[in-house]
């Protein structure tokens, strides 16, 4: 398939099919990139939209992006594409067990982008060549590709909502499911060797906490001793005025500028936008109040960044065993992690407990959107949004924090409100003027939201389908006739959720 090779200045191989721009491969290959191509004008923008009966939580890349010059996107064409010679030799190029090469294509940027650690970018007039493929992927390599890659219910799934009547589907499932097995876990790509950093970027920490001011103080001793010294730290506390110790946080303790806003709002979207207004730092670093990060955490983010050239980052985050572990059990469990720890590429979350971004992208985005308070799925939404601009978003294994997830405490003390009902129910920011009474909404109405915001129309159906599909059929066969006596209730509550959501989704994003 490969069949040209192009040598950059650094004298790094790139292997290439096409026609690119040879002057924009020599910088791209100076960034994040390990993959290029110029698919979207060749026919292959959301291409193979059949990838949606895999899901019960979308994957993040599953619609390609709008408007942009350069953005992921693992939609490769196997007539115009560009990679780093490694990376090829590394993930074994094409699997030629397909018929067609452009599902051949596919396999390898999806597995390259969902399992290897692999970033692969479309970027714009990389290849002037905007002759429009016709994609035909047959039956049988579309049963092929999921049974490879994922769980046989999937497949079953498929066949379900193709039509479950329809002869041709089943004999490309059993063709595929007698002749291929799932395939054994993927070859990762090594991170980049971090390097030395260039410039002296100044950087703001923002903690967003409530009646958990112990776990504060001991994160802000943390941060006291970072081998990057943080520029600002900003803490907002929601913690109830009777409850709280105002005295208990003090500038002179610390290295770094500390500023305490006390919270007068509700809800940690609110909180973060409170911060970000107060953050002055080239870039801001956001952590959970729950958090223990060891001396080079700081650092780390800023290498990672820069010497993959990325706006932004997600941390890797350790959950604790109990909230009295420290930082020899997160060196414990990271030495028991071992290689699975180092995979970086394009990553497929994003979490506030541990991130790194530039302050201009933050200032891009006017920060958090606030219809997520009282819920869940904020964190996801605020990270999709920076790849929606165009932002690269890696992981990064080097900055590791242990998760210590008290029992009380936290911002989720109001998400918790949303599973009482009754007289003794907090009223919910995503309730609106509309309380809820006696049946809850499941999903949680702001996932829901998410999903409304960030997905199409039709993967919303199919989301709803496999929610329904996954509740039958996860459950013991004992409860089985249960669960189909409950559909009815289940789907008032998934109704209630969708009631929610569109109600947020009119009001449209929100920072304050």
């Amino acid at each position: 398939m490969i069949v040209k090779e192009y040598k950059t200045n650094s004298g790094e191989i790139i292997y290439y099919n096409g026609n690119p721009d040879f002057d924009k491969l020599e910088q791209l290959s100076n960034g994040a990139g390990d993959i290029w191509h110029s698919s979207f004008e060749q026919g292959y923008k959301n291409a193979f939209p059949e990838l949606v009966y895999q899901t019960a939580v979308f994957f993040w890349y599953i619609n390609d992006f709008d408007d942009l010059e350069e953005c992921v996107s693992w939609r490769i064409n196997p007539n115009a594409f560009a990679i780093r010679k490694s990376t090829w030799e590394t993930l074994k190029g094409f699997d030629d067990e397909y018929e067609n090469p452009q599902i051949q294509a596919l396999d390898f940027g999806y597995n390259a982008v969902r399992n290897s650690g692999a970033v692969s970018l479309y970027v714009k007039d990389l290849f002037t060549i905007n002759e429009i493929e016709k994609i035909n992927i047959s039956t049988r390599d579309r049963y092929t590709f999921f049974i490879k890659n994922f769980k046989v219910d999937h497949a079953l799934f498929m066949i379900y909502r193709k039509g479950f009547w329809k002869w041709k589907e089943w004999d490309a499932f059993f063709y595929a499911k007698n002749k291929f097995k799932k395939t054994l876990p993927k070859a990762v790509l090594k991170p980049r060797e971090l390097q030395p950093i260039e410039s002296n970027s100044s950087v703001s920490y923002i903690i967003p906490t409530m009646f958990r001011q112990d776990f504060t103080l001991q994160l802000l001793e943390d941060l006291a001793c970072q081998t990057y010294k943080v520029t600002q730290v900003v803490v907002v506390d929601a913690t109830p005025e009777n409850d709280r110790d105002e005295s208990l946080y003090e500038q002179k303790k610390y290295s770094f500028e500390l500023i305490v806003k006390w919270q007068e709002s509700k809800g940690s979207c609110r909180a973060r936008n409170e911060a970000i207004a107060l953050c002055t730092g080239d870039y801001i670093v956001f952590g959970d109040d729950d958090i223990r990060v060891p001396n080079d955490f700081i650092e780390n983010h800023i290498r990672f960044l820069q010497t993959n050239n990325s706006g932004a980052c997600n941390g890797l985050d350790i959950r604790a065993d109990h909230q009295k572990q420290d930082l020899q059990d997160l060196e414990n469990k990271l030495n028991t992690l071992g290689d699975k720890r180092w995979i970086a590429g394009c990553t497929q979350m994003f979490s506030n407990a541990n991130s790194c971004v530039k302050k201009e992208y933050v200032s891009q985005l006017t920060g958090n959107d606030v219809n997520f308070d009282g819920g869940y799925g904020e964190d996801s939404d605020f990270g999709m949004s920076l790849s929606k601009i165009g932002v690269t978003v890696l992981h990064n294994p080097f900055s590791v924090n242990l998760h210590l997830k008290p029992l009380a405490g936290g911002y989720r003390f109001w998400g918790l409100q949303a599973k009482i009902t009754g007289k003794k129910r907090k009223v919910q920011p995503w309730e609106l003027d509309v309380l809820v009474k006696r049946i809850k909404p499941v999903p949680s109405p702001t996932v829901m939201y998410g999903i409304l915001k960030h997905f199409t129309p039709q993967q919303i159906i199919e989301y709803k389908k496999k929610h329904f599909f996954l509740y039958l059929l996860k459950g013991k066969k004992i409860s089985l006739l249960y669960r189909l006596i409950r559909i009815p209730y289940k789907n008032i509550q998934f109704k209630k959720s969708l009631f929610y959501a569109e109600k947020l989704l009119a009001l449209g994003k929100r920072t304050h």
